[in-house]
């Protein structure tokens, strides 16, 4: 069944790369049929909007992928625009960080906005509003206005204020914004359809009283518009031609196209696509802040997140994440994405590109018996042997003490382990064949030292021994070796989707999401850069983490080299 299970996967991650050219997404097929038509002269003007209240996760790099990915199609351009209309919860450190995962992402925006760049036109699309008796100040209470909007079986009913008159509702919108009210006092409603099916056109919320400060006009305004109110009419001012967004904001799109209608304006159309759901993972800005404010993880950026912070320092690479969202498509239909997609595409990507190198995780010691003490040679070692020419290469110290696995030996061997144990020759990597001559034991009946011999004339590149052995082992220099932290980091979650299980969803969290432990690696190791990626030979790709230092290098894993979870 596995290996059934591995040709499907084979085919099914290959699929959109077995063809020169795959079809077009819906999405495609509009903007197509709108440059056939003419409509907006065939210009092609995106936006990517996203609320600065947090980091951007891998979702988000779907909608950007998306956004900037047509424009760059079409010949079109995108704008960035922060939709920052809750100064409670936004804050500059967040504008920084979407502007740099945007750019590591590869894409660069024509004009960097602010929906608080808009908000004296907005205020003045309110009066515009008021004054064509389609908007009236209420001073009821959020429970009131609840209940007074009815059920999705029964119809609203109106109350007193929603008879005032238009001078009266400017008089009260002014003093609203002057400040003369506290929070929650009045709110700016729609009027619309108290009957409509649909629940948000029953007079939604436009304006609400904040006395908050701002992380761009500070104190200037104490009223804010709501979502509905700004990101329509934001896309009408840039004229922005294809609003792109997920599907649960489906019910909303007859807000924005009723607002865009009285108000006159650019004409702006919203179309909406299926968000993207991952397994072993939350998607909810709100429940990643959980984790981090409750110190279930580091921070954003902690390599078990979902966010484009914590994937970068984990070792995702952008070319990985951009390709991941090419794979799993546009669809209008919500569905549930395998993370082992996600980690098939940064292994075909780190395969191509990640430098081989040796590291000792569970380390035991053997000796070369025959080689000379104090003796020590220089062997080479291609740094990919997937790249033409190897990538260059680097030295590797080799000396009678090495490093290797400790599973690499076994006591009493089966049949078909070609590797160490009494009597069994394996190849060194990079270097020559050796036998196991002997072994000690501690009290406790551990191994602690494994006696092997080596085969001159078996060195690797001028083998000239005539001996074939099945088996070849990683190993490090015990002269030579540097000591490595590594976190081996797996799946946040033990169950595929968290978010819809019974309790609070931080119950599922996987205890067994990250394991510490110390290494021995190739000394040239010091000299890698940050977030360079290496495949440690035989165990998986990691990558140097940006806490590391040259007297304490970090290293964090990227993935495994197979998918361990098959068989869990």
């Amino acid at each position: 069944m596995l290996v059934i299970y591995y040709m499907f996967i084979h085919i099914y991650y290959l699929w959109p790369t077995m063809s020169e050219e795959r079809s077009l997404n819906f999405i495609e097929e509009i903007v197509e049929e709108d440059i056939r038509n003419g409509k907006n002269d065939g210009r092609v003007l995106t936006r990517f909007p996203p609320e600065p209240n947090g980091y951007l996760h891998i979702g988000h790099a779907k909608s950007i992928c998306l956004n900037f990915g047509l424009a760059k199609k079409y010949n079109g351009k995108t704008n960035l625009r922060f939709d920052d209309t809750n100064p409670v919860t936004e804050d500059t450190e967040y504008v920084e960080s979407i502007k740099a995962d945007v750019r590591w992402l590869g894409f660069d925006w024509a004009n960097e906005l602010y929906a608080s760049d808009y908000f004296d036109t907005i205020y003045g699309f309110a009066l515009k509003l008021i004054e064509a008796g389609l908007a009236y100040v209420d001073d009821s209470t959020a429970e009131e206005i609840a209940a007074q909007k009815g059920t999705p079986t029964e119809p609203g009913v109106p109350n007193q204020y929603r008879s005032r008159s238009v001078a009266e509702n400017l008089q009260l919108f002014a003093e609203m914004k002057d400040g003369k009210y506290p929070d929650g006092a009045k709110v700016l409603r729609a009027k619309v359809d108290l009957e409509s099916p649909n629940m948000l056109m029953r007079d939604p919320i436009m304006y609400r009283i904040k006395h908050a400060h701002h992380h761009r006009t500070g104190d200037t305004w104490c009223i804010y518009p709501m979502y509905d109110f700004a990101h329509g009419q934001s896309d009408s001012i840039e004229q922005i031609t294809h609003s792109i967004c997920t599907l649960e904001f489906v019910p909303h799109r007859a807000m924005y196209d009723w607002f865009i209608e009285k108000l006159d304006i650019f004409p702006s159309h919203q179309y909406e696509f299926a968000r993207l759901n991952m397994t072993y993972t939350v998607m909810s800005k709100r429940k990643l802040l959980q984790l981090v404010n409750e110190k279930m993880v580091d921070d954003w950026d902690d390599p078990r997140m979902p966010t484009i912070s914590g994937l970068r320092r984990r070792g995702y690479t952008p070319h990985s994440i951009r390709d991941f969202c090419e794979r799993i498509g546009v669809a209008k239909r919500e569905n549930m994405i395998d993370v082992s997609l996600l980690e098939f595409c940064i292994r075909e990507d780190l395969n191509k590109t990640a430098w081989r190198r040796m590291a000792v995780l569970d380390p035991v010691k053997c000796v070369i018996t025959n080689f000379p003490e104090g003796q020590e040679e220089i062997h080479f070692g291609e740094n990919n042997p997937e790249v033409e020419g190897g990538d260059g290469g680097r030295d590797i110290p080799f000396s009678r003490e090495i490093w290797i696995e400790r599973e690499d030996f076994m006591e009493v061997a089966p049949k078909k382990f070609f590797r160490l144990g009494p009597g069994l020759m394996v190849r060194l990597k990079n270097a020559y064949i050796i036998k196991c001559e002997d072994f000690v034991k501690d009290a406790d009946g551990n191994i602690t030292e494994i006696h092997c011999s080596y085969i001159p004339e078996s060195r690797s590149g001028s083998d000239t021994s005539g001996i074939n052995v099945k088996g070849t082992i990683h190993w490090v220099s015990v002269a030579h070796a540097k000591t490595a932290e590594v976190r081996l980091y797996d799946r946040l979650f033990k169950v595929e989707d968290p978010s819809n299980e019974d309790g609070d969803f931080k119950e599922y969290l996987n205890p067994d999401s990250l394991k510490v432990i110390n290494a021995y690696v190739e000394p040239d190791m010091v000299t890698l850069a940050t977030g360079k990626a290496v495949q440690f030979i035989r165990k998986g790709y990691f990558c140097l983490d940006k806490y590391s230092t040259a007297d304490k290098l970090v290293f964090n894993r990227t993935v495994t080299l197979k998918d361990g979870w098959v068989k869990k």
